[in-house]
């Protein structure tokens, strides 16, 4: 398991590093990651607004389960027949309880339901985030490189120029790492 596991590491480290020095790429594996977050996301909804529904066509079954009883009490008093009346009693607080537990399982699936559609809107608010920083990335990558003369204030001209990325260069792709680094920070939390 060891050079299994100092072969894995030592890929992960070289991901790690070439997404780095690409940011780009990195922001498409992100935007993907959140893109199945969505579907998921979106599949669980359905799937809820499925057992809400179920959840409901059982409340509704039940409440006309007890109504029936109701009645059936009714007229087993009217008869005199309180024994009836009594079994019948029972039944309808079988029922009842019953209603309340179905009643509160719909509760529960309402709370889950918006509590899917609230990360939903969480996940594309996040999307929107990856979709503006991957066009920053992309306007400094298009960007031509050009070299300045530069000089320091307290420095003399002697021509030198900057032979490496522009300074601008340099700082939208820091900021940009920073920003992906602080939205992978958002996304595992």
């Amino acid at each position: 398991m060891g050079l299994f596991d100092d072969v894995s590491r030592f890929l992960e480290t070289r991901l790690e590093e070439f997404l780095r020095n690409n940011p780009h790429l990195e922001l498409q594996a992100l935007e993907e990651q959140l893109r199945e977050q969505e579907k998921d996301v979106l599949r669980l909804i359905i799937d809820l607004q499925k057992q809400e529904k179920t959840s409901q066509d059982s409340i509704l079954a039940t409440a006309e389960e007890i109504k029936l009883w109701h009645s059936r009490i009714e007229k087993a008093k009217a008869a005199g027949k309180l024994d009836l009346a009594q079994a019948a009693q029972e039944r309808e607080a079988t029922l009842l309880r019953q209603g309340n537990q179905l009643w509160g399982q719909m509760q529960g699936l309402k709370a889950r339901i918006k509590q899917s559609k609230d990360l939903q809107q969480q996940i594309q608010a996040r999307q929107q985030e990856v979709r503006i920083k991957a066009a920053q990335v992309q306007t400094a990558r298009a960007t031509p490189k050009t070299d300045w003369d530069t000089t320091g204030w307290n420095q003399s001209n002697d021509g030198t120029k900057f032979k490496d990325k522009t300074l601008e260069e340099k700082f939208r792709r820091w900021e940009a790492e920073q920003e992906l680094e602080r939205m992978k920070r958002d996304l595992n939390k």
